[in-house]
């Protein structure tokens, strides 16, 4: 990697968890400086304008969230046990994996209105996820684990809705106590579609 190259990936390393606390709109260049130490004219060197930074940023939450998540789930010896260790990956969102919380729903909420690019990288995400948790489901049936009848595509859109919607709900009321109720919840429609 050139020294170029490391000091973009320096700014956007150091930028990312600002925006997903601040979101795109409120954070300013400023922040990303002082967070840096470098000055306007090295950070216009390597981004084009806070916009393309952002992206950036964004790219850069969701690829460490998604890494973790993986990394999590590689550990699991039954579909079923990647199933039930992705659910309680998130079982904590007032203590996050991410600094600032689930880039998709933080960045998917800001963005859906305002920023397509940033809401096409968000839906690329969401789908990407929602695929991981897919696959689980089929590699459970095809092995046994699971019942036939299982939708697959489906279960994994209600625990994907189901998880961020206790991300919500947790964060904005300062208690994990809802999201300990999805998982119980997620575990035991798990439980009756495995034998």
């Amino acid at each position: 990697m050139s020294k170029g190259e490391e000091t973009r990936q320096f700014i956007i390393e150091k930028a990312a968890p600002i925006f997903n606390v601040k979101g795109i709109a409120a954070t300013a260049m400023s922040d990303i400086m002082e967070a840096t130490k470098l000055s306007k004219g090295s950070m216009y060197v390597h981004f084009e304008n806070k916009e393309v930074l952002a992206c950036a940023a964004v790219d850069h939450n969701m690829k460490v969230l998604g890494d973790k998540i993986l990394a999590a789930i590689s550990k699991a010896k039954t579909a079923k046990e990647e199933l039930f260790i992705y659910i309680d990956f998130f079982d904590n969102p007032l203590n996050p994996p991410i600094t600032g919380g689930c880039p998709l729903l933080n960045f998917g909420m800001e963005a859906d209105d305002t920023n397509p690019i940033v809401k096409e990288k968000v839906n690329g995400g969401i789908k990407f996820t929602q695929q991981i948790l897919e696959n689980s489901i089929n590699k459970g049936i095809a092995n046994g684990e699971f019942k036939p009848d299982w939708n697959a595509s489906d279960f994994a859109t209600i625990i994907f809705a189901m998880l961020e919607g206790g991300n919500l709900i947790s964060r904005t009321s300062g208690s994990n106590d809802k999201m300990k109720v999805i998982i119980r919840t997620l575990k035991e429609m798990i439980e009756e579609k495995s034998y």
